[in-house]
């Protein structure tokens, strides 16, 4: 047969073949459970996320109350991860390209230094730097009264204050107020995912800025251009086609590592899922609602990096 014999039909019936048979797979096993959670008198189903949650979440970006609904709660629980997660891909961000190029530095204590940050942060597991920095904001950091500010930043117990255009922090009571106040299980959250990513965002940059042709900075210095402005203008540019794809998996996993939280109490979208689950009992549908909020970031995620990866592609003339 003319059309069995076409390589590229062919191509496509296995590929639909095989779509068919995972659907069929996936289709069994949501009916066999199903079943198998009737017969034992589990309830099922995402009617529960309009019933009132019943519990307080202490930090939110919509507002948050008990008697507000599940899926309320599911969004401010997003809305947390998604807080986490952009503050703590721009600031590791900054300071994993600063690290990376400080391994090219002239100065031999600059060089050591970055090199002893990677080995340190990259080697000690995350879950265990988080709890290192929670201890730090809740025992060795001073009491809100004793605290002083330094241009007009507080660093307490309390967590972190900041100005905010020129609305300043200051003390009032037990606590404070003005500015933006970070709690201490932001701040330890985000401290230790940004110290943390950025010690393998280091070495991408330096492994980046190495694939570039030694020839490239030499003409450049030829030409009169300062080490600075070869490392801004010539060598990162070229070495962003490297850079950029294990960056894009370095941002997910960064979003991914902030269902970390819990261990430090930040009440995040897997810390509000589980409580959910314990009340509810309706573990498939928080599960699902967790692994399809973590795809959808992921896919959005890969997306503009993806776009970004290709309007700074190099363009052959």
């Amino acid at each position: 047969m003319a059309f069995w014999r076409n390589q590229k039909t062919r191509g496509w019936l296995y590929q639909l073949a095989a779509l068919l048979v995972v659907a069929a797979c996936i289709v069994w096993l949501a009916d066999n459970t199903l079943d198998n959670m009737r017969n034992r008198g589990i309830k099922s189903g995402f009617d529960f996320l309009s019933e009132p949650a019943g519990f307080a979440i202490s930090e939110s970006l919509f507002g948050f109350q008990s008697t507000d609904s599940y899926w309320r709660a599911f969004l401010a629980g997003l809305g947390n991860t998604l807080k986490v997660a952009i503050v703590g891909i721009i600031l590791t961000t900054i300071l994993g390209v600063l690290l990376g190029v400080g391994r090219f530095s002239h100065n031999i204590l600059i060089r050591g230094l970055c090199l002893t940050y990677v080995e340190v942060f990259r080697n000690v597991p995350l879950l265990l730097q988080l709890l290192m920095w929670y201890l730090v904001c809740v025992e060795w950091l001073p009491n809100v009264r004793e605290a002083e500010p330094f241009l007009g930043i507080y660093l307490t117990k309390a967590g972190l204050a900041l100005p905010w255009f020129g609305d300043v922090p200051v003390k009032a009571g037990f606590g404070i107020k003005g500015g933006v106040n970070l709690s201490p299980e932001f701040f330890a959250l985000l401290l230790g995912l940004t110290i943390y990513t950025a010690s393998y965002i280091a070495e991408i940059v330096r492994s980046g800025i190495a694939s570039v042709p030694r020839g490239q900075r030499e003409a450049a210095l030829a030409l009169g251009l300062s080490r600075g402005q070869t490392m801004r203008l010539i060598q990162l540019p070229q070495a962003l086609r490297v850079i950029i794809p294990p960056l894009t998996n370095q941002y997910l996993n960064l979003t991914k590592n902030s269902s970390l939280a819990v261990a430090v109490g930040y009440p995040e979208l897997v810390s509000i899922a589980n409580t959910s689950l314990n009340q509810t009992g309706r573990a498939v549908e928080c599960i699902a609602v967790i692994m399809a909020v973590y795809l959808t970031l992921s896919l959005l995620t890969s997306a503009f990096m993806g776009w970004y990866n290709r309007r700074s592609a190099i363009k052959e003339r």
